[in-house]
């Protein structure tokens, strides 16, 4: 009987110690099960298949309730790693992430599945997400009140998602857009010799593709943005004039050759003020030779620039 009494307070007192250090825990309601011998939390049990488990999580998220949704899948996972239901869960989890505006861990679950279980019907379908994911995130400007700010402003995601793409599906229908898109998401972070590479990148594995025409642009594109300077960067604006005129010859038709030609014109107008400062620096050190010779060139050459008219005025007031 003594005994009986020990075990009671002993008893009694790991109870009051268990619910002083576990509050939430004691709070939770427990159910003895006399099929397992022991007391069970019905909030942590999982249904007795895997496909139950699926269509129970299933019916959280066909409620909205996605936070739910997604303790159920991960319960599925942890208890039926094996079964066939496991990368459905995991998909799923992807799915309710998305719905939550989570785009970069949607990507992160998405990719779990590739990952654990490349043989799952899904894989076509999950690169497609994620390039999907990886477009909101460099184009989607008018979706920024439902992507977050702080992960549309992260280079590195950006990229990793494409690239992810890639290398999921190396010969995939995405693959040489997502290439050509990392370079475009450079280029409009003033990274240009990064892009440029990324777009030559483009068209030397993807040389069939539509897509690397467009990167020949684009190259050309970024050499007429580091040739901001017309007194520095004359041997760029010299290269990208070039690009844009092999494009135009190449590609006449292209939808991109009115641009092109475009940038040609402010090439030509970038060439022009670049003659025209070193004419008024040998000017101003009366240098009258060498700054005709560079007037001129404007008036003989670049007649249809703004520095023509210029030029001529210059070559009035110092004398032909």
């Amino acid at each position: 009987m003594l005994n009986l009494q020990n075990m009671f307070r002993r008893n009694t007192v790991l109870s009051l110690l268990f619910l002083v250090l576990c509050p939430s825990l004691g709070r939770a309601v427990w159910i003895w099960t006399p099929e397992t011998g022991k007391f069970i939390n019905p909030k942590w049990e999982v249904k007795s298949t895997p496909q139950d488990q699926l269509e129970y999580s299933q019916s959280f998220m066909d409620q909205g309730k996605c936070p739910k949704a997604i303790d159920e899948f991960k319960k599925l996972i942890k208890n039926y790693p094996r079964a066939k239901e496991a990368p459905e869960a995991q998909f799923f989890i992807g799915q309710c992430l998305q719905d939550m505006n989570k785009p970069y861990e949607a990507y992160k679950a998405y990719q779990i599945v590739i990952d654990k279980y490349p043989f799952s019907e899904r894989a076509a379908q999950i690169v497609s997400l994620e390039y999907q994911i990886g477009n909101y995130m460099i184009e989607g400007r008018d979706h920024r009140s439902k992507w977050s700010e702080a992960v549309l402003g992260s280079d590195e995601r950006v990229i990793e998602i494409f690239r992810t793409v890639i290398k999921d599906a190396p010969y995939g229908k995405y693959a040489a857009i997502s290439q050509y898109k990392i370079g475009l998401f450079l280029k409009e972070k003033g990274m240009y010799q990064e892009a440029r590479d990324e777009f030559a990148k483009t068209m030397n594995d993807y040389p069939t593709s539509e897509w690397a025409n467009a990167a020949k642009f684009q190259i050309a594109m970024a050499d007429t943005s580091r040739a901001s300077n017309p007194q520095h960067e004359q041997k760029v604006t010299d290269v990208a004039m070039q690009e844009f005129k092999e494009f135009v010859k190449n590609h006449p038709d292209s939808e991109l050759t009115p641009q092109a030609k475009q940038q040609i014109s402010l090439l030509k107008e970038k060439e022009a003020e670049n003659n025209f400062v070193i004419a008024k620096f040998y000017e101003k050190q009366k240098n009258l030779k060498s700054a005709r010779i560079y007037y001129k060139e404007i008036t003989n050459n670049y007649t249809d620039t703004t520095w023509a008219p210029k030029a001529q005025a210059r070559l009035k007031s110092i004398g032909e």
